[in-house]
């Protein structure tokens, strides 16, 4: 994408799964890369450590927090392109500390908002969350479905995304909010449900999981990055929001099996009631309607369930101790 070559661009929450694959797309695309990383002692950069060394020499690392307006600041002046990914996305952490999400995912993202505006950004690109719509009205689920927070996550990010849309429309701030499905791939935590799954059938016969009805679109992580490149550089789309997704619907018992079919192992799952959600705060299911991402920025997913999950398998295989899987954390 020439596009993006020599600009100057900032990625909050470079060091997360979606976020370390995006900064190494925009520095392979020639961009000016800055990655903006929650301060920590040991000066850890998150998933960034897992990119080539060369491309680690290309970034400019922004060590700040997103709940401080000065070190937000700092970080936005000067970049053309900002790419707002730094959240707290744990569900489960978030029944525990609502608080925690307001302040990181809500009032994070007013001073993203803020800086933006003060030192004239050409484009944001928020991030959003297919959780916000909470569980299906109608399917596929388009942009215009009502929102409904099944969790505090879930309300953080609605928060975050109509505060962000107010912007647009009172100031002008050129903004696109991007909504993936649920994404997977090589880095991403194995506390999501398909790192949980994969490492699960390397290590043993007996998977145990929560629900197993509830269904998902589960996008793999580079075609979702894919899409986060197009809300950059395609023109006229200020103040839309665009769901990424592939359409297709796979339950979590659907998953196991082709999990079993690409491994070609045998599995028994175990209902575990601790890995499930409050009754009323489970998502039954989630399906994509992406049409208008084909519409307004040419993009399709490219890389099928089956591929995916053999790609993933084989980076848990080669970055992960399976026997010991409390080594890798994230």
């Amino acid at each position: 994408m020439r596009s993006l070559r020599g600009k100057v661009v900032l990625v909050t929450g470079a060091g997360g799964f979606i976020g370390s694959h995006l900064t190494e797309a925009l520095i392979q695309h020639g961009a000016r890369v800055r990655a903006f990383l929650r301060y920590n002692s040991r000066n850890e950069r998150g998933l960034l450590e897992q990119l080539p060394q060369e491309s680690l020499a290309e970034l400019d690392i922004i060590f700040g927090d997103l709940k401080d307006p000065g070190a937000v600041n700092r970080a936005v002046k000067g970049s053309e392109i900002v790419f707002h990914l730094g959240a707290l996305i744990a569900i489960p952490y978030s029944y525990l500390n609502p608080t925690d999400f307001v302040q990181t995912n809500v009032l994070g993202t007013l001073n993203v908002l803020n800086a933006c505006l003060e030192y004239g950004v050409s484009r944001l690109i928020g991030t959003s969350t297919s959780e916000v719509y909470g569980t299906v009205k109608y399917v596929p689920m388009d942009e215009d479905h009502p929102l409904e927070a099944r969790s505090p996550y879930a309300a953080s990010k609605i928060g975050a995304d109509q505060l962000s849309l107010s912007y647009h429309r009172a100031f002008g701030l050129p903004l696109v909010i991007v909504r993936p499905f649920n994404t997977y791939g090589p880095r991403q935590s194995l506390r999501a449900v398909i790192p949980t799954i994969l490492l699960q059938a390397l290590q043993a016969e007996v998977v145990r999981l929560g629900a197993l009805h509830p269904s998902r679109d589960f996008n793999y992580v580079g075609d979702i990055v894919e899409g986060f490149l197009r809300a950059a550089i395609t023109p006229g789309i200020e103040g839309e929001v665009i769901n990424l997704g592939t359409g297709r619907e796979t339950t979590i018992a659907q998953l196991c099996e082709l999990v079993q079919q690409v491994l070609g192992v045998e599995l028994r799952v175990d209902q575990d009631p601790q890995r499930m959600r409050p009754a009323e705060s489970e998502v039954q299911r989630l399906v994509c309607d992406a049409s208008k991402a084909h519409r307004l920025l040419g993009w399709k997913p490219k890389v099928p369930l089956e591929e995916g999950l053999a790609r993933t398998a084989e980076w848990i295989e080669g970055h992960v101790a399976v026997e010991n899987p409390s080594l890798y954390y994230v």
